[in-house]
């Protein structure tokens, strides 16, 4: 079940919960009973390393920025 992180704009606690997605967006109280709390945008880390295909030399082959067709 994912977690989702919550401010509660009262007291400036910061908690997470474990909610279903479609959950996620409901009104949640902060754990000191609070209500006006807001979800909090949260970054995901992916591990691993994306690379882009080295360039083919002389620059023929097609590819660019539209297949090769407009480029010259």
């Amino acid at each position: 079940m994912p977690r989702y992180e919550y401010r509660c704009r009262s007291c400036g606690d910061t908690f997470e919960l474990s909610r279903p997605m479609a959950e996620s967006s409901a009104p949640a109280a902060c754990p000191v009973g609070h209500d006006d709390t807001v979800k909090l945008l949260s970054t995901v880390a992916v591990g691993g390393s994306a690379s882009a295909p080295a360039p083919s030399p002389g620059g023929g082959g097609g590819g660019g920025c539209c297949g090769g067709g407009c480029c010259g």
